[in-house]
């Protein structure tokens, strides 16, 4: 009876205790946080710094927790982006934008979405500028829009062309005797040489090559479209580092001065004609109330966005992977809402699970049955990622998403000669003759046959998908799969896509098939975010990804991911095996 009391009596003291700790953090936040209303006054600059992580889409929901305590968002979203950057051009209390990047963590296609939207917003009149102590070579892209930019005197313009860097696991396995037995397609060959080889293949050095210039071309005539110089020059400064400090800068036209940062808002004054004006940073001024509400009306009509970002994985799925349960549910929702005149499908996706892709693939067929159906390419839209996209109605895509990459394969980690080093054996019994797989013994050659007729099979159907998609023949489609990838100026001229656009050009383009003139953006799917989800964001209740970080470093960390992400790839996967780091 006294232990039962005992375990009560303890229960209740953590209750009390807890209870007692969340009011003292109510009495935090709140001395804090008093004036933590965001007010918007006249003679206002937008300071666009994106520190934070962007997403394609973040729910606009509020956590309570990181509400009250004045905490940083885990992530931005392109949505939030994109729309206070529109919302600006007609704000009469935002006079300009400021520019201020550091650090940022945003892919190419994203970059050039918020580039576009700038760009836009100069037809305004209103003064754009750019700041940085130093500028990487995505923090300069973004800044060439400015009609001005600025450099620290000791700071520096990284503009040195695109590389990529693929890491090789042969050896690895080798040496620890931990394998990835690997089942493709015949003709599918660079896609798994990662796993089976130490060096890249010619083919696939002349394939990353062509994409690496495909992009770099994009990105060198932008440059020197902005900057007004040619893009011999630019190509030749990328060569030279000719940024590499403050004065070879200035001297290369890259910067229109070097001077510090009060010289510059100084710089903002003058041209404002003011005597001074305020900031607002880009995540507060989401916050703040306007007068007015960007694309809506009167009237019901919607266009639906539906967001799938991440790897696509078997499951429900959130918002950092794409799950079929959360994905059908939204398509569904969006093509039973009368409201709804059309969907514009948002992919930004590496790939993923085969059977995954295939059963989201089916519930966009049937939504494209009842409504229009455009997709919007972001920065990855490969191999299960175009399986998704490929039976739209229309295709956009930004001249630098990676796409394509149409092929398939799958991975079984074999731990046999691991598992022998430190002293284990295996022994199996069975009923039956059919070939079994174990991690712990030799891959069964039935068993790999059997594997590899799915393999085939998912690839098959694949292509014929796309080929009906396209209204391309299964031979074309062919053709241009194997694995490749190709950029999104690449995939038009090929056929994989029909425009180069981003999400606003899609948007318009549904609108249009759906004969709507006057109509509001919904966004899909809706995140419930859970209470245990909140306390992911206090200071003592750090995720296991930000531990691992801080003990690893941001390098090692990186490969980590790579070893980490291998033991979700289950079943038969339609992904590129490695995702591209561009630098």
């Amino acid at each position: 009876m006294n232990f039962l009391k005992n375990i009560i009596s303890s229960a209740i003291g953590f209750f009390m205790a807890f209870g007692l700790l969340l009011i003292g953090l109510v009495i935090i936040g709140v001395s804090l946080g008093g004036e933590s209303e965001v007010k918007l006054q006249n003679n206002s600059i937008l300071r666009i710094k994106l520190e934070t992580p962007i997403k394609d889409y973040v729910a606009n929901e509020i956590d309570p927790f990181s509400e009250l305590l004045g905490l940083p968002a885990e992530y931005i979203g392109m949505n939030s982006i994109t729309k206070a950057i529109r919302r600006a051009k007609n704000d009469p209390k935002i006079k300009g934008i400021s520019i201020e990047p550091t650090m940022m963590t945003v892919g190419m296609s994203q970059l050039n979405e918020i580039r576009k939207e700038l760009i836009d917003f100069k037809q305004s009149g209103k003064l754009v500028y750019a700041y940085a102590d130093f500028y990487g070579q995505k923090e300069y892209f973004l800044s060439t829009v400015a009609d001005s930019i600025f450099v620290n005197p000791v700071g520096q313009v990284e503009l040195k062309g695109l590389s990529s860097e693929v890491l090789f696991f042969k050896d690895f396995q080798d040496k620890y005797g931990v394998k990835m037995e690997v089942v493709r397609h015949g003709k599918y060959k660079s896609a798994v040489e990662p796993f089976l080889e130490n060096e890249m293949s010619e083919s696939n050095r002349a394939q990353i090559k062509a994409l690496l210039e495909s992009l770099w071309g994009d990105i060198a005539y932008m440059t020197a479209t902005s900057r007004k110089i040619s893009e011999e020059d630019v190509n030749r400064i990328a060569d030279e580092l000719g940024g590499r400090n403050a004065d070879l800068a200035l001297e290369n036209n890259l910067v229109d001065a070097a001077i510090y940062y009060d010289a510059y808002k100084e710089k903002i004054q003058e041209s404002l004609s003011l005597d001074n004006f305020h900031t607002i940073s880009l995540q507060d001024y989401t916050k703040t109330e306007l007068n007015f509400e960007l694309e809506t009306n009167p009237d019901q009509n919607k266009i639906a966005v539906i967001y799938a970002q991440g790897e696509i994985i078997y499951g429900d799925g959130d918002e950092n992977v794409i799950g079929q349960r959360m994905m059908v549910k939204a398509i569904d929702k969006a093509a039973s809402n009368e409201a709804v005149k059309a969907i514009v499908f948002r992919v930004n996706s590496p790939g993923g699970s085969a059977l995954s892709s295939d059963i989201i693939w089916r519930a966009l067929e049937n939504a494209k049955s009842k409504k229009p159906l455009v997709v919007s390419m972001g920065n990855y839209a490969a191999s299960g990622g175009y399986y998704i996209a490929c039976n739209a109605d229309r295709i956009y895509a930004e001249s630098t998403t990676i796409t394509g990459s149409i092929g398939v394969f799958g991975i079984l980690p074999n731990v046999n000669k691991f598992s022998k080093n430190i002293g284990i054996n295996s022994e199996r019994v069975s009923t039956n003759k059919n070939p079994h797989y174990s991690a712990f013994s030799k891959l069964d050659p039935k068993f790999y046959e059997v594997t590899k007729q799915g393999v085939d099979f998912i690839y098959k159907t694949f292509v014929s998908k796309v080929a009906e998609g396209r209204g391309m023949t299964y031979d074309q489609v062919h053709e241009l799969a194997q694995g490749r990838v190709w950029s999104g100026k690449e995939a038009k001229e090929n056929g994989l896509v029909d425009e180069i656009g981003g999400l606003s050009q899609a948007i318009l383009s549904a609108a249009s098939l759906a004969e709507v003139d006057d109509y509001k953006i919904q966004n899909f799917p809706n995140y419930e975010k859970e209470l245990k989800d909140s306390f992911k964001s206090m200071p003592f209740m750090k995720s296991e990804e930000t531990i691992v970080k801080e003990l690893l470093g941001d390098s090692n960390f990186v490969l980590f991911q790579k070893l980490n992400a291998l033991k979700h790839k289950k079943g038969i996967q339609m992904a590129m095996p490695y995702v591209l780091e561009i630098e």
